[in-house]
């Protein structure tokens, strides 16, 4: 990777870090991101797994989930493996979706969950499904968004710059995608059991 993308990448880490304050990293377990990346056949972007590893299992300014690798519930590689199940069995008509991944991977088959298609890493409440493309971007990374429509947005950010941009109102999800919630970053721990509460704490103060 460039050293210009390494060093924008770690100036987007750091702003994401300083609006969502203080990481609890609960979950911290290498070996469960290491199986679930040879399950995928791909590796999953260092700056996701920073960003999971730090606050999942978590709900973002009430609308974004992580899941996290190594808990159950709300287990990362189980979600995965549901959802992409779930595209893989959508019947494409000839001209969809709307903003069609498979031109710009350059593959004749849309597919989730494999290195050469779709991986999802997280979603919204609004329907809204967060993908990585391990050969998008010519072999980079890239992010495709569905927008609970029926439509795929792609994005060349790292996941860290996408969710800068989705914290400060930015449209990374499509037009009229923006949720911009002014004053401090929102963070639910989801429950691990029925019993334990919702209960939502504050990043620290953002002047905006």
């Amino acid at each position: 990777m460039p050293t210009e993308v390494k060093e924008m990448q770690k100036k987007y880490l750091t702003h994401v870090l300083e609006m969502l304050g203080a990481p609890l990293r609960r979950h911290q377990a290498p070996e469960a991101w290491h199986k679930l990346e040879s399950e995928l056949g791909a590796g999953l972007p260092p700056d996701y797994k920073e960003i999971v590893d730090a606050y999942a299992p978590v709900k973002i300014n009430g609308h974004l989930y992580l899941s996290h690798p190594a808990i159950e519930p709300w287990n990362l590689g189980e979600w995965i493996h549901s959802t992409a199940e779930a595209w893989s069995q959508i019947e494409w008509d000839e001209d969809e979706p709307e903003g069609d991944p498979r031109v710009s991977l350059g593959v004749p088959e849309l597919l989730f969950g494999t290195p050469d298609g779709l991986i999802p890493i997280a979603s919204t409440d609004r329907g809204e499904t967060i993908f990585y493309a391990p050969q998008g971007a010519l072999g980079a990374g890239a992010l495709f968004i569905e927008n609970g429509e029926g439509e795929f947005f792609e994005y060349s950010f790292s996941f860290v710059e996408w969710l800068y941009r989705w914290l400060i109102g930015e449209e990374v999800t499509g037009p009229g995608g923006g949720a911009f919630y002014p004053g401090p970053v929102a963070l639910m721990d989801l429950p691990m059991s029925p019993e334990d509460p919702q209960e939502t704490r504050y990043g620290p103060p953002r002047g905006m």
